[in-house]
């Protein structure tokens, strides 16, 4: 069989035959990392439904009940007005709790299956240290 196939709109195209996964790939394997990326799927999941159900309720009282949104406060004040408003803490405390969620449980998890594959592969990796690479004083990686 041949390894080139042809595009409709352009020249034929090389497709390498199927190779082995390289080893550092064997992590995708691991039950560890596994729970990681469900846990971070499923939080992804809750977090965004919950952004975007605040926004599209806004959006259809906004449309289709404009008596209670034009409901007054205080002053000039409306319901309206003020569930808009509460969009930008809904969206900072969306962001809030991704990041300290991220620090506290993913992120150790993470850095714990990292040093997992860098023991069972020493040499492969040169530390950060040893590339001339500055290492950052926050916790995150350096640019």
């Amino acid at each position: 069989m041949s390894n080139y196939f042809t595009r409709p709109d352009g020249p034929p195209a090389y497709s390498p035959a199927y190779t082995e996964p390289a080893p550092g790939r064997t992590i995708h394997g691991h039950p560890e990392f596994q729970s990681l990326r469900n846990g971070y799927r499923r939080f992804a999941a809750v977090s965004t439904a919950l952004a975007v159900g605040g926004f599209l309720l806004y959006v259809l009282l906004s449309n289709f009940a404009p008596g209670i949104m034009n409901q007054p406060l205080a002053g000039h004040v409306t319901l309206g007005l003020a569930l808009g408003l509460g969009q930008f803490a809904v969206m900072g405390v969306t962001a809030w709790r991704y990041v300290r969620r991220m620090r506290t449980h993913f992120d150790p998890v993470a850095r714990g299956l990292r040093a997992q594959l860098d023991q069972r592969r020493p040499g492969q990796h040169r530390s950060a240290e040893q590339a001339g690479v500055p290492r950052s004083t926050r916790g995150n990686r350096t640019w």
